[in-house]
């Protein structure tokens, strides 16, 4: 169940990437500024464990998600992307420092932490909420692993240079057949991901939809579509060459599939909410991490 975002925030938690110096500064620096301005903050056990003495209070995710108004989270978009998923459930909003390279979605700057914490503790920023998808592999009739994506859910080929035939079904009618490398299935936040570098559409965070983006089809006609983000996605394998075939979600949890298995995927009903900059403008961050209009 979402919480009701309140008008002032007086527990945030702190995460961030485990076991880098730059980080951890970032991570005091914040920690002290926000004790001076009377706010209780938790560290999140995991992230604190690699960064001893830092004489923070400690909480573990689940008490963290329970007690915070605010988890800010430091590193890049793949520490944010890790957290998003672990807290969604609580509701509790999620503003992101970039320390990474790209910084889509963790998007305040170390330069301008302080200056930006100020606004969102006063109350100016821009509160958006985006979907998430969750992603169960079926085999014989049962489920036998499930996990959730906030950028793209990809089922791909395990290690041979040999690609894997599948068949796509939406809303339990068949789309099509093919031979490929895989397939991406990205949300509107996932598709400046893996989706872009596979010739995917780029869709505005707010969109309700989802990307099928195959991966180096066999088939030159085999093009990415967009479908609704309530839309029921099934993957059938229906070969994988001998070998195994694989479910990525985000890039960091990875399941094991066979021939034969059944991929469906769909969106949660929570949604992550994200904390950004009051001046937060969409189109200006594409064009610096994707380096549109610059001179060559």
């Amino acid at each position: 169940m979402s919480k009701k975002i309140p008008a002032t925030f007086t527990t945030i938690g702190l995460l961030g990437k485990r076991g880098d110096p730059h980080v951890g500064e970032t991570l005091r620096i914040l920690h002290s500024h926000l004790r001076t301005r009377g706010v209780r903050v938790l560290f999140e056990e995991a992230t604190a464990h690699t960064y001893p003495g830092h004489g923070m209070e400690t909480a573990s995710r689940e008490d963290l998600g329970a007690q915070c108004d605010l988890a800010i989270v430091v590193g890049g978009d793949g520490t944010l992307l890790n957290a998003a998923r672990a807290l969604v459930e609580y509701g509790i909003p999620l503003a992101g420092v970039n320390l990474g390279r790209l910084g889509f979605l963790a998007d305040i700057s170390p330069e301008r932490m302080i200056e930006r914490l100020e606004e969102i503790l006063r109350g100016h920023y821009l509160l958006e909420e985006r979907c998430l998808i969750s992603s169960a592999i079926e085999r014989n009739g049962e489920k036998i692993s499930v996990s959730n994506a906030f950028n793209d859910a990809v089922i791909h080929k395990w290690n041979l240079a040999r690609m894997i035939e599948f068949e796509t079904y939406i809303n339990g009618q068949f789309v099509s057949s093919q031979r490929s490398d895989g397939m991406i299935i990205a949300t509107p936040t996932g598709s400046t991901a893996y989706a872009l570098s596979g010739g995917g559409p780029i869709l505005h965070p707010t969109l309700d939809a989802l990307a099928l983006v195959p991966i180096c089809p066999h088939t030159l006609s085999s093009r990415p579509i967009v479908v609704n983000s309530d839309s029921r996605i099934t993957i059938i394998l229906t070969d994988c060459n001998h070998d195994r075939a694989q479910l990525t979600c985000d890039g960091q949890i990875a399941m094991a599939c066979l021939e034969g298995d059944q991929i469906h995927i769909h969106k949660q009903a929570l949604p992550v909410r994200l904390i950004h900059p009051a001046d937060h403008d969409h189109y200006q961050i594409l064009r610096a991490k994707l380096r549109w209009g610059e001179k060559l």
